[in-house]
């Protein structure tokens, strides 16, 4: 195993992809020249030259169509979107085209594309630079939706997500690019679909994707120390398709559940998981789920307020807390 930080996984599994495959691009503003802006196409313009890592103008409609038109004759493009927040530009793009094409034609087009972008709520970027739109992406037909918590889960999904056939989403978090973990050494793929349990209990399900996978682990090594409250931990990286097997298959060991999400309650994965588990765990319950989420605000500027508006480890005790009456 060798320990590195999101960045660096993610600009290995770009590599990777890249040496394999010569029909493998990467497009994006600033990846190229400079890099990448978070440094996950750091060197490979250099290596690849401009024909494979090209520098696109501030247009994400035109560079996201423009690859995606590429799919259609066999090219693997890797879209990088500099932030999820410019994404609403390229939705007709990726909504109306990309994931329908393949239904729309029979089978007869494929749109084999990657979308990689961060969002959530960074340090004081303003409600216009702090989108969470997982659940945006997540309700769309024909698209793929992963986030990783992880730089195991970001290198081995971009490298699953390059080789399949579907359109795929990955929603990363602008605060975990520096996060270290473990990778293995040698090449390795992710299940597009499915979830993992981060850390196995006994009393209570804690349900969490990308960020908020960190609060429910911090969450539990607390309820275990203090209130003697065994929290297992299970992580969402695939949120389109949600797996409701293993969502069903926690709850029926642990007869309560949580769902922590940063972002806003409505509409969102915190109630898509709450109908999977009326639908296939009513019985099973011995209390209520719960969601941990976002105030129903644009994100503010100010850091007190904007502090005040994002859950945290805390708001995870505290409702667990009330659900056992502590």
């Amino acid at each position: 195993m060798a320990e590195m930080m999101v960045w660096e996984a993610i600009r290995r599994a770009h590599d990777e992809e890249l040496a394999n495959d010569p029909l493998v691009i990467a497009m994006g503003e600033d990846i190229g020249v400079a890099g990448g802006t978070y440094k996950a196409t750091q060197g490979l313009y250099e290596k690849y030259g401009p024909e494979r890592i090209i520098d696109t103008p501030i247009s994400e409609n035109g560079f996201t169509g423009l690859g995606i038109g590429a799919s259609f004759l066999g090219v693997r493009p890797i879209i990088e979107i500099m932030s999820v927040n410019f994404a609403w530009l390229a939705m007709d793009q990726i909504f109306n085209t990309a994931a329908k094409v393949h239904y729309m034609s029979g089978g007869q087009l494929k749109a084999p594309i990657v979308i990689r972008s961060p969002g959530g709520t960074a340090h004081q970027l303003g409600a216009q630079h702090s989108a969470r739109m997982e659940k945006v992406f997540m309700s769309v037909a024909g698209l793929r939706v992963v986030t990783p918590s992880n730089p195991r889960q970001a290198y081995g999904l971009l490298k699953s997500a390059v080789r399949c056939d579907d359109p795929v989403f990955i929603n990363e978090h602008e605060l975990m690019y520096n996060l270290r973990g473990e990778v293995p050494d040698e090449e390795y793929f992710h299940p597009l679909e499915g979830s993992e349990v981060a850390r196995e209990g006994r009393d209570i399900t804690l349900f969490g994707y990308n960020i908020s996978v960190h609060w429910c682990l911090q969450a539990a090594e607390r309820l275990a120390k203090e209130d003697g409250i065994e929290a297992e931990v299970v992580d969402l990286y695939a949120l389109a398709p949600l797996d409701r097997e293993g969502i069903a298959r926690s709850v029926r060991k642990t007869h309560r559940a949580l769902i922590a999400e940063e972002a806003e309650p409505v509409c969102g994965v915190g109630a898509e998981v709450m109908a999977i588990l009326n639908e296939e765990c009513f019985f099973d319950l011995d209390a209520p789920p719960v969601r941990v989420s976002a105030a129903n605000v644009p994100i503010p500027y100010n850091r007190t307020l904007e502090k005040a508006a994002i859950p945290s480890a805390d708001d995870v005790v505290a409702a667990v807390r009330r659900m056992f009456g502590l």
